[in-house]
């Protein structure tokens, strides 16, 4: 294997596991990323960080300016209308075709059980991750490769939007009983029915988001 493809190889690991950090809400939206801190926590050379950087902005999930460096994207009100756009197109999809007994039904299983854990321990951010997991496990129903790597990418996105909201407990909570309807009509063979109420819960998520991102611009004194 050439130095070349072991150095593209590296910078895809590197952008996947900053892509997960996103996902996880380890960061929040505008916070800059310091390039010398990753290098040393991960034991990598500055050019390593700035090409992964550099995959993550032109996914729209980072953002680089002269003088300022790089910093995590605050998204727009139209990116996020766009984001469950697509959202409910691939999720609702996937959800109304899928097979009962597919074995991403367990995966949405353990989503479930780890977002009611962590609301049980009050973790709320720990409640977010487990469902990212869930609607993850969804789009898998798919059996669509390009569709996951695709939708893995609009999560990273989706948790940078979840950052604008200031309470986690009021984001997330209750979305721990709508996911366990979901699957509970999903398992009984309901699958239109299960999609039907994931469509509904989405255009309410929206709605809570774009209301948190409204809020935001009128604490800046910013007309949307």
């Amino acid at each position: 294997m050439s130095r070349t493809t072991d150095a593209q190889n590296l910078t895809d690991r590197i952008a996947e596991l900053l892509r997960e950090r996103l996902i996880l809400g380890e960061w929040a939206p505008g916070q800059r990323l310091s390039e010398a801190a990753l290098c040393e926590s991960l034991e990598i050379s500055r050019s390593t960080v700035r090409e992964a950087f550099r995959v993550l902005t032109k996914e729209g999930l980072l953002s680089h300016e002269p003088n300022k460096g790089v910093s995590v994207v605050v998204p727009s009100m139209a990116s996020i209308i766009d984001i469950y756009r697509v959202r409910r197109m691939i999720e609702c999809q996937a959800l109304a075709q899928g097979y009962p007994m597919h074995p991403a039904r367990e995966h949405m299983r353990e989503a479930v059980q780890k977002a009611q854990a962590s609301r049980a321990e009050e973790d709320w951010l720990g409640v977010g991750t487990a469902n990212m997991a869930f609607h993850k496990a969804v789009v898998e129903l798919a059996d669509s490769e390009r569709l996951n790597v695709m939708f893995s990418h609009l999560l990273a996105e989706l948790r940078v939007a979840f950052g604008l909201m200031q309470d986690p407990h009021f984001l997330h909570a209750p979305y721990v009983d709508m996911n366990q309807q979901i699957l509970a009509l999903f398992e009984s063979g309901k699958p239109v029915e299960a999609s039907q109420s994931l469509n509904n819960y989405l255009v309410h998520s929206e709605r809570l988001i774009l209301a948190a991102y409204a809020r935001r611009l009128a604490e800046k004194g910013i007309k949307g």
